[in-house]
């Protein structure tokens, strides 16, 4: 075990706590824009911090490369996916408060209720 194990750890359920309410944040939020901002934010964080603590456990060149690549394509894909997301929420007007976009899940109906027809 080197001294790095115990801040690799830390990095590593860092960031499974991140992606873990990047997961929670897409299940809550109603909106299209909402939803991107809770599935983008905390989960590149999230792998950024994996990805540091996958080189601390073996802290080499020959891994540091690839790893920063990964980290990088990352970065760079979910701003793109962002963007084209938000782009296309905006062409549709999805965005607006007042209304359900269509893309949250139907309400929960309180036990013993029954359903609407």
């Amino acid at each position: 075990m080197s001294a790095l194990d115990p801040l690799a750890g830390a990095c590593l359920l860092l960031g499974a706590v991140l992606a873990l309410s990047a997961g929670a944040g897409l299940v809550k939020f109603r909106h299209t824009l909402e939803r991107m901002h809770a599935g983008t934010k905390p989960q590149v964080a999230g792998v950024l911090l994996v990805l540091l603590a996958m080189w601390l456990h073996r802290p080499t060149w020959a891994i540091a490369g690839p790893l920063a690549l990964v980290g990088l394509s990352q970065v760079i894909t979910v701003a793109v996916a962002a963007y084209t997301v938000a782009r296309a929420a905006y062409a549709r007007d999805s965005s607006r408060e007042d209304e359900d976009d269509g893309t949250s899940l139907p309400p929960e109906e309180p036990p013993g209720s029954s359903p609407k027809s």
